[in-house]
């Protein structure tokens, strides 16, 4: 009977000592964020699997998340996995008689985020719907793209004006070809000469950079939304290297539109009219015969010439996540916006994700986004939210799928490059955001014991320029929380 007794009073002073451990880990923590640029806000919450709280940073104060709202966008996709497979449809073209033995040819967009112009394009590609129409008619007057499948919401609230030129900012919508970007590029030329430019046909260059001598590369660009004129400003040396410039898109479907114009004619169709585009308008909010205040209904399905398969969305949540595809993330918003007949509107999307949050526990107040991606500036969410959302999602049969659309420790996707070489390469699996003055990480990671641990650290208010070392600090926080768990 002692032997039990030995063991028991053997055991009595691990509880003290787990406790001064972790109170150690905590002050530990501190002391490395500490390190991060002064006025940088962190807050942190690391759990076991079973919730169990391990150690806490400001876990109920909000922050912009940035990228990290992609979580949400991707779990909330994946709970409703299904009912969006079975609803999704791919793009298609219709004819429409015109007179005098013409016809307008309309480019209908569902959502398909992966329409593509390539000239090595595989599938969901543009030029299938072109080889139909130029089987069928050898005389068109209007090319028309239609868009109407979700309302003209091309930037959600809270966009950064200087971004909307950018890929990360172009505009969003359910007639998408080529991630909605154009890629120029800029060569040097002779020293005191302009740059050459290649590549930006769609838009009207306005070039006042000059080619510099040396390596020195200052080049920059401004277009203003929905302008049609792109002016190159700043040097780029002579012996630079050509600079990639990857330009957003304003109007998705006049786009389209334009590339299919040209598909047509090098297929010998003659065109002779527009391009034109039909768009569905966002009705104000306080429109009784709106969805919510969403918008006008959408238009009726009419039969297609030709109309590409439909692609599985999962194999989207991955390009998402692992490179953190901001396009991508907000068509999957207005899809989610499209169920239980929604509108496809952001807002019904907002909707959605919160009952797919209300089901995992999310507190309510955690989380508030205007939109799927991260790039709104008016998104918030705690740690704590985010920390729940994780835990559950890894509690559903979906689970293991989902974390691996997850960028992988010095693997994969944008975090290819971090930990790399480090106790957590191949072991944390998380999605990073940055935005101005803002960073994040949240994920799972396997600690030293073997054991995998839920996770959410965010910084705020970062000063200007200096964002690298407050990355570098919640780095060395997770590795110091994984050799100490």
């Amino acid at each position: 009977m002692r032997l039990p007794l030995l063991l028991a009073l053997l055991m009595l002073p691990l509880a003290p000592l787990r406790a001064q451990d972790g109170a150690a880990l905590q002050q530990r923590v501190e002391a490395i964020l500490a390190q991060a640029p002064a006025g940088t806000r962190f807050g942190l919450l690391v759990t076991d699997m079973d919730g169990k709280p391990l150690l806490a940073i400001a876990p109920d104060q909000r922050f912009i998340p940035a990228s990290n709202t992609k979580l949400f966008t991707t779990a909330a996709a994946y709970a409703r996995l299904g009912a969006l497979d079975q609803a999704a449809r791919g793009t298609g073209v219709r004819i429409e008689p015109a007179g005098g033995g013409e016809v307008d040819v309309v480019l209908i967009g569902r959502g398909d985020a992966r329409l593509s112009s390539a000239v090595d394009c595989v599938q969901s590609c543009l030029a299938v719907l072109a080889d139909a129409v130029a089987g069928k008619a050898r005389r068109v007057r209007n090319v028309i793209g239609d868009d109407s499948w979700f309302p003209d919401e091309r930037w959600s609230p809270g966009m950064g004006w200087n971004n909307i030129q950018t890929r990360s900012g172009t505009g969003i919508s359910a007639l998408t070809l080529d991630d909605n970007e154009l890629a120029a590029m800029v060569s040097p030329a002779g020293p005191g000469e302009a740059p050459v430019v290649a590549g930006v046909d769609y838009y009207r260059v306005d070039n006042r950079a000059i080619t510099g001598v040396g390596t020195e590369n200052r080049l920059g660009y401004r277009r203003e939304p929905n302008a049609t004129v792109l002016r190159l400003v700043g040097t780029l040396g002579r012996e630079t290297a050509p600079e990639r410039l990857r330009l957003g898109i304003d109007d998705p479907a006049h786009y389209a539109a334009w590339r299919f114009k040209a598909l047509l004619e090098a297929r010998g169709v003659r065109v002779s009219g527009a391009l034109l585009t039909r768009h569905r308008s966002l009705m104000p909010a306080d429109d009784p015969v709106a969805r919510g205040g969403a918008s006008a209904a959408r238009p009726p399905e009419e039969k297609m010439l030709a109309e590409l398969p439909a692609l599985p969305l999962a194999e989207d949540v991955r390009i998402v996540n692992k490179v953190s595809q901001n396009l991508h993330a907000e068509l999957l918003l207005r899809r989610l916006g499209g169920l239980d007949g929604g509108s496809g509107s952001i807002a019904d999307g907002q909707v959605a994700v919160r009952g797919v949050l209300a089901q995992a526990g999310v507190p309510a107040n955690g989380v508030d986004l205007s939109d799927g991606s991260g790039m709104s500036t008016y998104n918030r969410i705690t740690p704590r939210a985010a920390v729940t959302l994780l835990g559950w999602a890894a509690r559903q049969p979906w689970g293991a799928a989902w974390r691996e659309t997850l960028p992988v420790g010095g693997q994969d996707g944008t975090l290819r490059r971090r930990f790399a070489g480090t106790a957590l390469d191949g072991k944390i699996f998380a999605k990073t955001g940055s935005l101005n003055a803002t960073n994040a990480l949240s994920g799972y990671l396997v600690a030293a014991s073997g054991e995998t641990l839920v996770f959410s650290i965010l910084s705020n208010d970062c000063p200007d320029g200096e964002t690298d070392r407050a990355v570098a600090a919640m780095d060395e926080a997770l590795l110091a929380i994984a050799a100490s768990n």
